[in-house]
């Protein structure tokens, strides 16, 4: 599977410097026909911007794109191709190499569009003034989303939890977070609550922690120690998943008609189809207690 991987990261990469080596020629040939029809220019002043433009924009793209080879190229060489495509630094440096191209095709289409240089540059000033002051939240969970793509404390594919959300990290975006739960819906997380709020993230643990809270009435009563007997046997067969003497039973609440109970253990390797199949009997074992009938005895006075 790290051969398919490299495989596709080595392609991945030489197309991209195929697409890199074509913009050069194009920006190589727009740059000689600026020079040697300059004539043409003077009697067609919308060439002339829209050739100005084009040069702008294609100049900065190569840049950035040299930039990102670069760092690109280094990536690669010192993980080995197998961290290209799903790794927080390749994506946050995508992200920043599409904002700057972003940035420059706007400033290209003001100058097509005949706006001058140095008024240009007011404009932006104000316009950029104008966006923080009314994006202040948006420019914040931008920051944030930078800042997780260049930490080590959340990676692609790893199962956390924020508040009451858990499940797989599945992208990281400038605005939110991308979770998969475990019903396999999408839950989009911004940044900035991922900032503010708690986060566990089970995978930089290696383990991960399976709870299960339930109800029993007080007219099916069984006690805590046949409860944790039964359920640690229905257990058995998925032992090697699970983590030794990490098996608790709690009873968090004894209201007026039922008891509260609180399953939980470790699986020292998360497997998603696995807990599936471990919930499905543990739920069912915890249903088979409701409907069992419970012999009840008084005492003579």
């Amino acid at each position: 599977m790290l051969t398919d991987q490299a495989t596709y990261n080595r392609k991945r990469f030489r197309n991209q410097i195929f697409i890199f080596i074509i913009k050069l020629l194009v920006y190589l040939g727009l740059t000689y026909f600026s020079f040697s029809k300059h004539d043409l220019f003077s009697r067609s002043h919308w060439l002339e911007r829209a050739t100005n433009a084009l040069s702008l924009f294609l100049g900065a793209n190569l840049l950035i794109s040299v930039g990102w080879i670069v760092t690109i190229f280094w990536y690669l060489q010192k993980h080995r191709l197998q961290k290209l495509t799903r790794d927080n630094f390749v994506l946050g440096i995508n992200r920043i190499t599409s904002v700057l191209n972003t940035v420059f095709f706007l400033v290209a289409l003001l100058i097509f569009f005949g706006q001058k240089i140095s008024e240009l540059f007011f404009s932006l000033s104000i316009a950029a003034a104008a966006f923080a002051l009314l994006s202040k939240d948006y420019i914040t969970n931008m920051i944030n989303g930078l800042i997780i793509m260049f930490s080590d404390q959340l990676s692609l594919g790893d199962q956390i939890r924020v508040n009451e959300y858990r499940g797989k990290v599945l992208d990281i975006t400038l605005v939110n977070v991308v979770l998969q739960n475990e019903d396999d819906d999408i839950v989009l997380i911004p940044n900035s609550v991922i900032f503010s709020s708690m986060v566990i993230n089970q995978s930089k643990q290696n383990i991960k922690k399976l709870t299960i809270e339930f109800e029993l009435d007080l007219k099916h009563h069984t006690s805590p120690e046949m409860i944790e007997r039964e359920l640690k046997a229905v257990l058995h067969p998925f032992s090697s998943n699970i983590t030794d003497s990490s098996f608790s039973l709690k009873i968090l609440e004894i209201k007026k008609d039922a008891v509260h109970y609180k399953v939980q253990f470790l699986m020292p390797r998360p497997d998603k189809e696995t807990e599936r199949k471990i919930k499905r009997l543990l739920n069912s074992t915890i249903l088979s207690f409701s409907g069992r009938e419970v012999n009840t005895h008084q005492d003579a006075e």
